[in-house]
């Protein structure tokens, strides 16, 4: 929980000890307020995007996705600095060094700025080369997208610093000012392009009122960096000593924050170049769809990472429990999500998108949602690895896998099209799981007991979601969903819970009963 503890003079800074940084009540108010953040605005996001593709055209919608791809690829140009110093800033406040803090926020902050008006210009040079040869842009497109992705360039700076500035508020557990922030932000990502619409259906336009909205939000996460640590008001300085410890931690986050978003994204780039850009939209929206679900997951790690970079100096056995109930509870809560969408794939794209979309991205909704819930646990211990600094084995596992990815992906493709995408992804994303929890084992000291409990919990998910894969009739469908979450929260009461986890449960459920009463 945010406490009201005043230090340095920060207006509601807390108080980073050992027994509140990582303690319950702080990390669950906190994932909640990450949750919140990155859950509201799917709403707005689910009911903009048809009209965004009727609006647009496909072609266009399709083109857009790529210069959002684009945009979050030349991010890399951070250096990792930005996970560098919510690590950092977590450090010091961990361990009572507040007066330090300044001139490390400075100083990464100035570098990050250069380093993304470096970006800004390679990624104006590349503009020509992206949108005539590499994506292939139909030519009556060509014109609109190179004018919309030189208007990117001048958004990169801003987005590399962005990250910066919330970095600083989540190393101070700040998730509810990241919270009212990032919710009008994304809610404008998909509004403003909507309101441009009725006057307009080219990119510039549209391009042009995203590149503001980040500017906007940039301001804001200034403004609030500066209120909640006031002592960045008055000791802005710029040390080169400073630039040792960032730029060690962040340069094996660089070579992740390459290889990664272009494991992530180069999907879509191959297809436009093997097949089309109406392949992409309709590779590119169940991906946006199903890919939502890593707010849970995403929520979860963001608020466990600082945690974990504190306790696992301090006390690895509470690092272990923190990692086994991240875990837990990214399972429990995505397993029951995975299981309808995989079962119910065509149905829900058929309504939302129409038949067209359902006949040619049911199967690929259904492998990309069986990846992300496997992804998703993996993100835990992701966030554990970086957490005990050692990002280096990140960016050695992604090493290993852009060329197996590659490989799948080019293969599966050719002969399966649109759907051998789909596994390609699905099958990386398993291997970047799997190897990651084996480091985690190398970090900490996790019973047999408990490995066996996920090994068998994850396998049975991924069993029972293949089989609701299977093409049966829509009543044997919902017949097959309640008998199966039933019996998984059966499963999960007996054999998953603990005591003091059905405890609390029996508390928080006996609450809202009496409270209802009184209502009543």
């Amino acid at each position: 929980m945010e406490r009201g503890v005043r230090m340095s003079g920060a207006p509601g800074l807390q108080d980073h000890n050992s027994a509140t940084f990582t303690s319950g009540g702080l990390l669950a108010r906190n994932t909640l307020y990450n949750l919140i953040g990155q859950g509201a605005p799917l709403l707005v996001a689910i009911f903009s995007i048809p009209f965004l593709i009727k609006g647009l055209g496909t072609d266009r919608f399709g083109i857009l996705t790529l210069a959002w791809m684009v945009i979050g690829y030349f991010s890399i140009f951070d250096l990792g600095l930005g996970r560098a110093l919510t690590k950092l800033v977590a450090e010091k406040l961990g361990e009572g060094q507040e007066q330090e803090i300044s001139a490390l926020v400075w100083t990464a902050l100035f570098l990050m700025l250069l380093l993304g008006l470096v970006a800004a210009l390679v990624l104006s040079l590349l503009s020509p080369w992206l949108v005539r040869d590499a994506l292939k842009i139909p030519e009556a497109l060509q014109s609109e997208t190179l004018h919309a992705f030189y208007l990117l360039a001048l958004s990169v700076p801003v987005v590399i610093s962005t990250a910066g500035l919330r970095g600083v508020l989540e190393a101070q557990q700040r998730f509810g000012l990241i919270a009212a922030v990032h919710i009008p932000g994304k809610v404008y990502t998909f509004v403003g392009p909507l309101l441009i619409l009725p006057f307009s259906q080219s990119l510039f336009p549209v391009v042009f009122v995203l590149m503001v909205g980040s500017l906007i939000i940039w301001l804001v996460y200034l403004l609030l960096c500066l209120y909640v640590m006031p002592v960045l008001r008055h000791r802005i300085a710029i040390q080169r000593k400073i630039l040792v410890p960032l730029l060690r931690f962040g340069s094996w986050m660089t070579v992740s924050n390459t290889i990664s978003p272009l494991m992530v994204t180069m999907d879509r780039f191959l297809l436009g170049a093997l097949i089309s850009t109406a392949a992409v939209a309709y590779y590119a929206t169940p991906y946006e769809m199903v890919t939502k679900l890593w707010v849970i997951s995403g929520s979860v790690a963001g608020v466990l990472f600082p945690a974990f970079s504190f306790s696992f100096l301090k006390d690895r056995g509470r690092t272990a429990m923190l990692f086994s109930r991240g875990v837990k509870y990214v399972f429990l809560a995505l397993f029951p999500i995975t299981l309808f969408i995989v079962t119910l794939a065509r149905e829900i794209l058929g309504l939302w998108l129409g038949n067209e979309f359902a006949q040619n991205s049911t199967c690929v909704l259904q492998w990309l949602a069986i990846g992300v819930f496997i992804n998703s646990l993996g993100q835990i211990a992701f966030a554990l690895v970086h957490g005990a600094g050692r990002p280096d084995l990140t960016a050695k596992i992604h090493f290993i896998e852009l060329p197996i990815y590659l490989l799948t992906f080019w293969l599966l493709v050719g002969s399966y099209g649109l759907i051998g995408a789909a596994i390609a992804w699905m099958v990386r994303v398993a291997l970047d799981t799997l190897l990651l929890f084996a480091i985690a084992k190398r970090f900490l000291t996790i019973s047999i007991a408990t490995i066996w409990c996920m090994i068998f919990a994850i396998g049975g998910a991924l069993f029972i979601l293949a089989f609701a894969s299977l093409p049966i009739g829509l009543t044997m469908k919902g017949f097959f969903l309640l008998f199966t979450l039933i019996t998984f929260a059966l499963f999960t009461w007996n054999y998953i819970l603990d005591d003091m986890e059905k405890q609390n449960i029996c508390f928080v459920f006996n609450r809202a009963t009496a409270e209802m009463e009184k209502i009543k």
